[in-house]
């Protein structure tokens, strides 16, 4: 990968005025060499204006983090064109990357809509669960960076969107939660006609007046065999809601994983964990699953992070145009409070259409930052300008001001932010290996992006690699900072789920502690700046 230089202007200008601040932010886009798919241009049926996701993760144990994109169809009237194939792209740790899709064995072509990473049978080994419209499949990795597709996977036959591998019920091994939305079949599709009034055209039906595709749970029964139990673990869809987003994080601090789920139209669901995989729905009661106001948005995406530094984690949805996204601030004791317009995200979020984020430090300064990926569903937008809106929109970058109040930064943060398209899913990680995060991209009937972070350096960093830590807190130069365990999230994606600190301006650290599900807290001896530590659960 090539990496983009950021030119800093220093000294004075012509009659002593200093020169201007450097942008917050600049990345560069790169492609992927794979036209993701998704119907027809027209988009006449819901299902194709769904988009799919992506995931960033190291798939032969190398170190470094490879690129899988999840692929849809195409679509020429009531006929498929061309069904797409997922891609595994291989990071070869040099800036460039080697399609190794038919060696892996990962390349479905079924229309693809979502995936989930996680190790399904406790072997260090990183596996792929994709979500479809249609059966979803599990990859099983063998370890040298091929997999086996698992002869009888669990999910759902339909229309599965968001999917995340999480421990459950405490017992040591992942266990998987499945979002559905919307009930259709393959022939509604190919038939669909526009038949929505927006703005004097016909647009695309729904999801208002489609019915919904019910979430499921997966047990994880050991050796990476799966057993139905959604009600048996609480989380029955109970309003079969529409929905799109998982996470699972320990919203409450208790240390068990909680479950965060986006509805579309529809309240959002927190499943509390009560223990041993059991949960309650306690989104009404906690605040976080309607806005301000009371009112239900239409979810798209979720992220989770400690956005105002007081080492909770706080959750993030987005959602349609001209309903903003909304950031619910962790109250403590499991309670949320919508502070989007004073947290500064209502007002750039409140026009586009929002889908995929990332909540990372981007500069490295020591806050948590927001990345959102936008687009439109109705292609019909660029031929109405009454709608005040266009199908292609440029993503957001909301710089945090050090104290979980956000201002937009994405005018100014390089050429990979001023790019229009209608994009989807977004996956986080540290793809060049260089300290900072980068960001993957998926774009409607079209090459997803790589934004290539070269921001100039307003700090140190770390990396911390603990698999199975609930949360890490570094305390260096008189701060502390906490970053909490997020699996799953986004918009039907997959981040590199380590730990990953911006520092700011210190040179030692103090202390690292990991903390374990069953409260144990670990220090981790000999850290410094600007390297990946290693954390294994000592006996």
């Amino acid at each position: 990968m090539k990496r983009a230089l950021l030119a800093l202007l220093i000294g004075g200008g012509c009659g002593g005025r200093e020169a201007p601040p450097p942008p917050l932010f600049h990345f560069t886009e790169e492609t992927v060499p794979t036209v993701v798919w998704c119907g027809r241009k027209e988009k006449p049926h819901l299902l194709e204006s769904g988009g799919s996701g992506l995931a960033l993760f190291d798939c032969d144990n190398d170190g470094d983090l490879d690129l899988y994109v999840v692929n849809g169809w195409r679509l020429d009237g009531e006929k498929v064109a061309l069904r797409g194939r997922n891609a595994l792209w291989r990071n070869k740790g040099d800036g460039t990357f080697e399609d190794v899709t038919d060696a892996a064995g990962v390349g479905d072509d079924g229309w693809g809509c979502g995936v989930a990473v996680g190790d399904v049978d406790n072997d260090g080994d990183k596996d792929l669960f994709v979500t479809n419209f249609g059966k979803d499949v599990l990859y099983v990795n063998r370890g040298d960076g091929t997999f086996l597709r698992a002869p009888e996977p669990p999910g759902i036959d339909g229309w599965s969107a968001g999917a995340v591998f999480f421990d459950a019920d405490g017992d040591g091994d992942e266990d998987l939660f499945v979002a559905g939305y919307i009930d259709c079949t393959l022939d509604e599709v190919l038939s669909a006609k526009p038949t929505l009034d927006w703005h004097g055209t016909k647009v695309m039906f729904g999801p208002f007046g489609l019915e919904g595709k019910r979430n499921a749970y997966f047990e994880n029964a050991g050796g990476g065999r799966f057993v139905e139990a959604t009600a048996k673990a609480g989380l029955t869809d109970v309003g079969a809601y529409f929905s799109f987003g998982v996470m699972a994080l320990d919203a409450d601090g208790d240390l068990d994983l909680d479950l965060y789920v986006a509805n579309d139209s529809n309240p959002n669901y927190l499943y509390r964990n009560e223990g041993k995989g059991r949960f309650k729905e306690v989104g009404l009661w906690s605040g976080a699953a309607l806005d301000g106001n009371g009112a239900a948005q239409a979810g798209m995406g979720v992220g989770g992070g400690d956005v105002d530094g007081d080492g909770d984690p706080d959750l993030l949805v987005t959602n349609f145009e001209k309903d903003a996204t909304t950031l619910y601030r962790n109250e403590g004791k499991g309670l949320f409070a919508d502070v989007s317009e004073a947290a500064g995200v209502k007002a750039p979020t409140y026009a586009p259409l929002s889908w995929g984020t990332a909540l990372e430090d981007f500069d490295l300064d020591g806050d948590v930052d927001i990345f959102i990926a936008n687009g439109h569903i109705y292609p019909q937008a660029d031929a109405l300008p009454e709608a005040g809106t266009t199908y292609a929109q440029t993503n957001l970058l909301l710089s945090n001001r050090g104290d979980g109040r956000f201002v937009d930064a994405s005018r100014d943060a390089g050429p990979g932010l001023s790019v229009s398209r209608s994009s989807r899913g977004v996956a986080a990680g540290d793809i060049d290996n260089d300290g900072d995060i980068d960001l993957l991209v998926s774009n409607i009937d079209a090459t997803p992006t790589i934004l290539v972070n070269g921001t100039a350096r307003r700090g140190r960093w770390l990396t911390v690699d603990a698999p199975g830590a609930r949360k890490v807190a570094v305390e260096a130069g008189g701060r502390r900072w906490t970053r909490h365990a997020v699996l799953g999230g986004s918009f039907c994606s997959a981040s590199d789920p380590r730990f990953h600190f911006g520092l700011g301006e210190v040179a030692t650290i103090d202390r690292v502690t990991v903390t374990w599900p069953d409260g144990r807290e670990q220090a981790v001896a000999d850290a410094a700046p600007d390297r990946l530590v290693r954390v294994a659960r000592s006996p």
